[in-house]
This record gives C-alpha cells, structure tokens and sequence, in this order.
C-alpha cells in the first residue's frame, strides 16, 4: 500500500490496536516450548484513570513484553484491575450522598449491588485508556480482585494462615479514621505538621493538700481517660512522688504515678499524662505497669460514656476547647504554649486518626518477612536498582503485626462465623464448612453470623501473581507462568505490595514470586515540581496522547527514564518525539519512491558497496546496544541508541550516501542498496517497536504489501559480529568525518550554501590510500559538500585566504578567491568582532563588582557567567575566521 504523505498518529494509532487485539496477537500460550516470560500490571484501583504515572509503568513494562515477544518468549502480561475497598466506597457513598441515601439505610446487599453496577458502568475506564497507551497485555486473561475466583482464594489464604497461627483476633491499639469509620494500617497514615500547643496542667496529688504534679500534652481532651502519670526513673524532681496517687482533675478518679523511661525529662514539664486507650506510646506503658485502659471516643471521634456527662457526645475538638475552658476555670490550667508538631492524618479520609482501642484480625508477618529478606539477601529477588533494597530492609526488620480488617462494606468479607452469644468463632471458607465446624464443636445445629468486616484491599492483591493463575488450583498457566521474570513499579508501594507479595509467595508457593524487582522513577513537572492538583501542575498523558501520539509520550518517558533519576516531563520533549516519528516517516517515504521495501531476510544481504557494508554492521552495533540496555534495564540507554542510530546514522547519513546510487545507471548497486535498505529499514522498525508500536507496525506493511505476519510478532535482529566489516566502517566513517569537518569550515567561513569550491589536500607521505577514497566516493563527496575539485598540493603552494582545517589527522584547505568577497567578508567579521568584545567586556565588569556579585542571586549570577561564557567562545571562534581570511 502506498504511503500517505504526512505522519498522523492517531489513526494509525486506533487501527493497529484494534487489530493486533482483535487478531490475538497479545495472548499468551500460542507459541509451543517457549521460554516464558511473565510481568504482571499493578492493578490499577477501578476508580482510576490514567495518569502520568499509570503511563510511565505501564509504558517501561509494554516495553519489556514487546522485547521479549520479539525475541520469541511466550509472553504472559497479565492485566486486571483492584477493587480498591475504601476508594470505590468513598465514590459510591458520595453519588448516594447527592441522592439523600446513606448505605446503612440501604442495607449491606443493596449497597454492594450498587457498588457493583458502578464498577460494570465506570470501572472499566482506565483499562481503556492503558489501550490507547499501546498497553499489549492479554486481556482475555484479564482478572478483577472481587472476581468469583479470586474470592474463593483469598478466602483459602485467610483460612489457611488462621489454621497455622499466623492469622488471629486481638484487641490492641488501631489507627481508627473517624470519617471513614474504619481501621487503617500505618501505610495509609500520613504524618503532617500542624501549629498547635503544649498545654500545662497541674494534677493535685491525693493526701498532700496543695501539692501538685505538673503535665504537658498537646491533646487535652484525651485526659479524661488518663490512667496514670509516667516520669523518669532518673528524675530527681520527681522520684518521692513515684507511687503516690493524683486525682485526675474534672473525671476524680485517682491515677498512680509511674516510674519510666519513655517520659523524657527534657520534653515538657518531664511528666506526662498516660492514656492508654489513646496513644500507641501510652499503650505499651500501659501494658509495662498493668494499666487501666480507658477508651472515651466513640467511632465518630465524640465523646462516649466513660466520661463525665458534660462532655459526652461532643466532638474531639469541642471537647478540647470546653475541657481546657474548665480546667482553667478550676485552676488547673499553668500556661499555653505555641508547639509545632507532627499529627497523624488518614491518607484518604484526609482527617486526624484516632489510636482506637478495638477487636481487630492481625497477620503476624514477623517469620514471613525473614524468609523475604533472606530471599533478596541471596540474589533470588533483585531490585533495580540496587539501593531500594536497603529500603526494602529497613521496613521488612521493623515489620509489626499487619491489621487486615477494615470496616467497611466492599471488600472480601472475612470468612469467620460467630454463635449468636459471640463466644465460639469458626473460621471456614464456606459458611457450610463453618456451619459443619460448628456441629462438629459444640454437638448440635446453631445459628451462624458471619464478620461485618471486609479485608484490606493489600490483602488480596498481595496474591497477584499466583492468585491471578489459578491458584490454589494447581493449573497449567501457574506451573508456566511462575514466578514473574519482572516487576515493575514505583516506590511508593514496596512496602504496601512488593513485600507483601514476596511474603505471600514464598509462603503460599515456595518460591519468590518475581525475579527481579525494577522500581522506576517518579514523573515530575518540567521544572523538576511533584504534581498535584493543588499546584495545578498536573499533566494528562491523554491530552499528550491527543496532540502528538502514544508512540511520543512512550518514547519521551523511556528517554528520560535513567535509574534513579526522576523524569522532568516537559512538552517540548514530547512535541520532539513526534518530530523523531516524522523523520523517520520521511525516511521510510524515500525509501519507498526509490523502489525500497520490506526485506524478506532476517539475516543480513551480501554486500559489495562499502555504504552498504557500514550500514549493516551498524545496524548489528545498534542492535547489541538496545538489546544490552534492555536486559540491564537501562532504557534511556536503549532508547538513546535507537534514537541516534535512526536519526543520524542512517536518517542523516545512509539516506543522504546512498541518494548518488539512484541517480547512477549502475543496475547492480541500485539492486543491491535496495535490498540492503530494506533490510536495515526492517531492522529498525524491529529495534524501535517496543518503544513505538504504532508508527513501526504502520511502516511495516506500508513498505511491503503482502507481510508473512505482523510486526508484533516479527523477530528480533540477532547480532552477528561477522556483519561488521571494519575496512568499510573506517573508510564511511573517514567520509562522514571528512563531509562533516567540510561543511562546518564552509558554514565558519559564511560561504554561501549553492557555492561550489575546491578542496586542496595538504601533502604529508605516501597519500595513495587517501587518494582512493576520495575515487571511491567522489560522487556523494562532491554531491555533499559542493566541492567541485580535489587536488593534492604542498602547504606553500596553497593561497593565503584559505580555510585551513584538520579532519582525520589530515590537513586541508578551501581557497576563498572567487568564492566570497573577502574584503567585504572582513569587515563583516571585524565589525562583529568588535560587537562581541564590547559585549563581554560589559558582563566582565559586572561579574567583576562586588556590589552586584552580593546583591544578585545566585542564579542570575550563573546566567550571566554563562553568557560570558558563549561569548568568548564566539570571539575565538571569530578571530579564527579572521585570520583564515589572511
């Protein structure tokens, strides 16, 4: 099919996507004995649509699965989506919100059957968007983490850790979110500093009339459940008054004070009030001294019961103005000092979290974590690059019992029966296993009420790898496509997913569940700001996708993806990448007008033509380089070859060097330079493929109309070094240096572009070799230079207004005479000269004065530097016309 004259992207785009998915051509399993090779996607919440972020880790993993097709794995990516427990219940609950409903009017089985409908409405938005990125996942295998079978195996691992004791009910301290009303693990808390206060209070001591102990605490209205006052063992202040009892102001109870080292003598008054109920620090006082542990919140954070009446029912931050109004009133309050201090926040809910003292399931990750830190230490996982395993580390050794139950409705309902008088539980996978657990326990039929609660949504994802293939079925696709070759992620979730499903792989299958770990970098505005929409900095890889591409913003984010160094995405980068696609559409449309097509080799054509010699052996170096980039997962380094290979090697120079070949009647090297083209031009398309689909599989069968197959599918260049002929490469790349040297001395020296000229070879030796590489190419020298002549000549001989330049260790000359105007080429040079010296001399005496060197700011200082810089740079560069000119 002929070509169009101009790159559009975006039906190409549309087309080729629909037909590679339509024609099977991302599903796994087709390819009998080969090596498989697995990445699965991090599911995106099904609430999510694309961001930049979405795009870059899916982009660097398309890229990965496009590689490996090529190179003829059995590729699995395996795509899905997360239910995302609290996320899609905030969104269902705010569209009932705007209807005046509220899910407990509801009840919990029509709240899930609308959650349900919104997720079969609106849940598939992001798996849409990830098509138009160029996403080559199987979506036939495609997998939902609330999916009838994914249900059923997480309900096997809950079962399975509770009958080995890892898995267990406890009452201890949880981050309660007074919005969400739902317990949250520490990774969902965020830490913010606030301007708050230090309130003093003075506690009377009971039996010592007028005797007082004074506390600090940036919380006042937790006093009320106060159940002690902790000092330092060492404080001489306070060591006769450790035992003695205080009345706790307000409430009346008394409280004992208690000897230990978590008061800090220097913070405060180096007494502090212990609520164990309250703070996870007073807590583990609490359990030291056998506290009371008194809870006064209820689940809306407001004041319950166990408090004196005046106060119950407010809200926290009512109770604390009215708490403090009081104990001032009754003249417990000493002083109110400014404090800056850090406050925990619910990540989603967005409001402060309350430690909450409440019946909770726990993980005890303690032994999982060891074996997972023993796998990495041994080289069976390995993160790229290396220095997140350190993070990696630090996390897994500090790792605390993992709170898995949520309270909310959507979600993998935990799998535990209790009897009507809540003292017997049976934790089965069925509520028929439980009910037979029951009969089997307590010898007659009783009635069963299964957990409100649902399981945090890092729970089942945590079993991606393995749940996704059948598990605990032990299925063909888990014995194949176990453990992963790859994952790749961002750091934000290694603790919340890369180490729980190392956890749940060595524990449920034995074996790591990934090979290697790539942990990309953080996308970043063009200035180098994290995005966000507060900033209002926040790109959409769509609207880049509608204006210059996938295959741009893909190019653009592998580009400036360098390990460990975050991306600083500015549109220009973009805009640059499809100019990239432009050039080599143009490439592509001459090869085509010239009678080159698609090649029907894999392997390189025998070559005569020394042009065509270079251009095969560079096609073998590009290859070795994307192809060792990509293994190192390197793949700015693979993308940088690619570009520069296309670009200049043969875009700006195969293109141009071969151009003489066609204008010839030498049938034999026209035949020859058109295989020899098209099969480099395949090669290319191949190399380039991973990074942009769309454009090379369009230019794959633009070039030849009736393909074996498509591109996806083709194979990848294997790399030959029998296809370097280096005599060629020298003697191409003499001419490149040579043509390249020519042109700048003639652009130097302001010669007009149409101008043609002679070039003088400065005689040094035996030049015979030289001399038959100017015969051998004299046609597309001339052609590229304008050099009319060549003729060897001793430097005496050669006219004093001359451009002298070295190239290859090898002097030459053009002669001015006749070609510009040399005098008037003088002043012009003169007059700019004199420009320039006034110019720098300016920025010299400004760098220079101190006054302006200590006013200015470092950045306009280092403006200035530069442009001086430049400038001097010019000057040489001008004098050096100059004396050409003689």
């Amino acid at each position: 099919m002929a070509m169009d004259k101009t790159y559009a992207p975006g039906g190409i785009e549309s087309k080729w996507y629909e037909h590679w998915e339509n024609s099977g051509a991302f599903e796994c399993g087709k390819r009998q004995g080969a090596e498989p090779y697995a990445i699965v996607m991090p599911p995106p919440n099904v609430t999510g649509s694309l961001h930049m972020g979405h795009a870059l880790d899916n982009t660097l993993q398309d890229v990965l699965i496009r590689f490996e097709r090529l190179r003829g794995k059995d590729v699995l990516w395996q795509p899905g989506t997360d239910h995302a427990g609290i996320a899609t219940q905030m969104v269902v609950e705010r569209q009932l919100d705007a209807q005046g409903l509220h899910r407990r009017d509801m009840g919990r089985e029509a709240f899930l059957e609308r959650v349900w409908q919104w997720k079969e409405e609106s849940g598939g938005t992001i798996t849409g968007q990830l098509r138009r990125l160029g996403a080559s996942c199987d979506w036939s295998k495609e997998r939902f983490t609330m999916d009838e079978g994914f249900n059923a195996a997480v309900m096997k691992k809950f079962v399975t850790l509770h009958k080995d004791g890892l898995l267990y009910k406890a009452k201890r301290l949880v981050n309660w979110d007074p919005k969400l009303k739902t317990a949250i693990s520490d990774l969902e808390v965020e830490q913010r500093e606030v301007e708050s206060s230090f309130w003093h209070f003075r506690y009377p001591i009971d039996g010592q009339e007028g005797a007082f102990i004074e506390i600090a605490t940036t919380r006042p209205e937790t006093m009320l459940g106060d159940t002690a006052i902790a000092v330092h063992p060492d404080d001489e202040r306070y060591k006769h008054l450790v035992g003695k009892m205080v009345k706790l102001p307000l409430v009346g109870r008394l409280i004992p004070i208690v000897a230990d080292e978590y008061a800090d003598p220097e913070q405060g008054s180096g007494a502090v009030k212990i609520t164990p109920a309250h703070d996870f620090n007073d807590f583990e006082v609490g359990k030291r001294h056998n506290l009371d542990v008194i809870n006064v919140l209820d689940q809306h954070a407001c004041i319950n019961e166990n408090s004196p009446d005046k106060y119950r029912g407010m809200d926290r931050f009512e109770a604390r103005k009215a708490i403090v109004a009081d104990l001032d009133t009754q003249g417990f309050l000493v002083k109110v000092e400014p404090h800056k201090h850090m406050v925990p926040y619910g990540d989603r809910g967005g409001v402060v979290i309350e430690p909450m003292l409440m019946d909770q399931w726990y993980v005890d990750v303690e032994e999982m974590a060891k074996k997972s830190i023993e796998a990495v230490e041994s080289g069976q996982t390995n993160f790229i690059p290396k220095n997140w395993e350190k993070t990696f580390f630090e996390w897994m050794r500090n790792i605390q019992p993992w709170c898995v139950s949520r309270q909310i409705w959507w979600g993998h309902q935990i799998p535990a029966w209790y009897t009507e008088d809540g003292e017997h539980c049976f934790v089965e996978e069925t509520e028929q296993e439980a009910k037979t657990a029951a009969f089997a326990e307590l010898g007659k039929h009783v009635t069963l009420n299964r957990d409100e609660d649902v399981l945090d949504t890092w729970f089942s994802s945590a079993m991606w790898p393995f749940a996704t293939q059948g598990w605990p079925e032990k299925t063909d696709d888990l014995a194949k496509y176990y453990p992963n070759a790859t994952l790749v992620t961002g750091f934000d979730i290694i603790f919340f997913w890369v180490a729980r499903m190392m956890m749940d792989g060595l524990y449920f299958m034995g074996e790591v569940p990934f090979k290697n770990v790539y942990i990309h970098a953080l996308v970043r505005d063009e200035h180098g700001a994290k995005m966000s929409k507060s900033k209002g900095n926040v790109i959409d890889p769509l609207e880049y996708i509608d204006r210059f591409g996938a295959d741009a913003l893909r190019f653009t984010l592998t580009s400036m993806e360098a390990q460990g160094r975050d991306i600083k995405l500015a549109e220009s980068r973009v805009e640059g990448y499809r100019n990239f696609g432009t050039k080599l559409w143009n490439a592509s449309r001459f090869c085509e007008m010239n009678g080159i097509g698609g090649s029907n080799s894999i392997a390189a054509p025998e070559a005569k033509l020394a042009v065509n010699k270079w251009i095969i052996g560079e096609v073998a170096k590009a290859a070795e380089g994307v192809t060792n980039a990509l293994d190192a997962f390197r793949f700015n380094e693979a993308s940088d070859t690619i570009y520069h290979f296309i670009w200049g090697t043969f875009c700006d120079w195969y293109v141009e060097l071969i151009k003489p070949v066609f204008f010839g009647e030498d049938e034999v090297a026209i035949a020859e330079t058109r295989e020899v083209a098209g099969w480099a031009l395949d090669q290319i398309l191949v190399l380039l493929h991973p990074f942009m689909p769309f454009i090379t599989e369009e230019l794959w069968h633009g070039l030849k109309d009736h393909r074996s197959g498509d591109l996806i599918a083709a194979s990848w260049p294997t790399v030959n070094s029998s296809d370097v002929d280096e005599v060629a490469v020298d003697d191409v790349n003499w001419l490149i240096a040579t043509i390249t040297d020519v042109r700048s001395a003639r652009s130097e020296a302001n010669v007009p572009a149409g101008a043609k000229m002679q070039l003088k070879v400065v005689k040094s030796g035996d030049q015979k070799a030289l001399a038959d590489r100017f015969e051998a190419f004299e046609a597309v020298f001339g052609r590229m230079t304008r050099v009319e002549t060549v003729e060897f000549a001793d430097s005496a001989d050669i006219a004093t207004a001359s451009i002298r330049l070295v190239s290859s260790a090898q002097e030459y000359a053009l002669p001015l005479e006749g070609v510009i105007d040399i005098d008037a080429e003088k002043a012009r040079l003169e007059k700019t000269l004199d420009k320039l010296s006034k110019e720098a001399g300016g920025l010299k005496g400004r760098l220079g004065n101190e006054n302006f060197l200590a006013r200015a700011p470092e950045v306009e200082v280092a403006k200035q530097q530069a442009q001086l810089d430049e400038l001097e740079e010019t000057i040489v560069k001008t004098e050096a016309a100059l004396q050409r000119l003689g």
